[in-house]
């Protein structure tokens, strides 16, 4: 093989190295009903670039990019019309992003310069509820001699229908206590018993893996003599 030869098959393979088959896996977090953007890091789509986008296993199309002009699948019934595709990147925004939209989204751009494979790994979190804070004063405790007085509050911080989060207890930024569900939608509540004179700030945190929502307790709002009504709290 002469010196030419040589520097030829050395350039096809730096060429092949750059702009072959790559299989790149990103994983993308998103709370239902907002919106996500899938990049493809293109700066600007070629007339000879065909982008396409795939969803699920069976890799069933659903927008595609090819000499400029979009194909959006529209008879695709998991998305209808919450698909947009940017004309200039060929990047795909979903809208009003629903549970049923997690799974795998795969990427295909082919062009005359080579092809490039990406897949991103979509997982749609359930709205995240405030937490909400009760008091019962007839669960209240009494450290003085009269039965009018108050100096001990019993509360609970509750959340409904929430998965893979963890409802905790804050005094000031110190945690107190915490409990944590997984994938299960269930019903969570912490409780929790204070002096009805302290100056402390206490919160009550219901975390998931890409938000949190907090609620701050006001003390002499929900903590009264003894007897008393329920009364209840939702700040935010």
């Amino acid at each position: 093989m002469n010196t030419y030869m040589l520097r030829l098959v050395l350039l096809f393979i730096c060429v092949e190295g750059v702009f072959g088959d790559t299989d790149v896996m990103k994983s993308v977090s998103v709370t239902e009903g907002d919106s996500v953007t899938l990049n493809t890091d293109v700066t600007e789509v070629q007339r000879d670039e065909q982008i396409l986008w795939m969803f699920g296993p069976k890799e069933t199309r659903i927008a595609e990019i090819y000499k400029h002009i979009i194909d959006m699948f529209s008879s695709n019934e998991t998305f209808g019309d919450r698909l947009q595709m940017d004309s200039f990147t060929g990047s795909l925004t979903i809208r009003n992003i629903r549970r049923t939209d997690s799974g795998l989204y795969k990427l295909q751009i082919r062009s005359n310069r080579g092809n490039s494979d990406k897949t991103f790994n979509v997982t749609v979190y359930a709205h995240l509820p405030v937490p909400v804070i009760t008091s019962n004063s007839s669960n209240c405790s009494s450290s003085s001699e009269r039965s009018s007085s108050v100096s001990r509050c019993s509360l609970l911080c509750s959340a409904v229908n929430v998965s893979a989060v963890t409802l905790s207890w804050y005094k000031g930024n110190s945690l107190l206590s915490s409990i944590s569900v997984s994938d299960l939608s269930i019903s969570l509540s912490l409780p929790l018993e204070v002096e009805y004179q302290e100056k402390n700030t206490y919160s009550c945190v219901l975390n998931s893996t890409i938000r949190n929502q907090t609620t701050h307790l006001n003390i002499s709002q929900l903590c009264h003599t003894c007897p008393g009504s329920v009364h209840q709290e939702s700040v935010f």
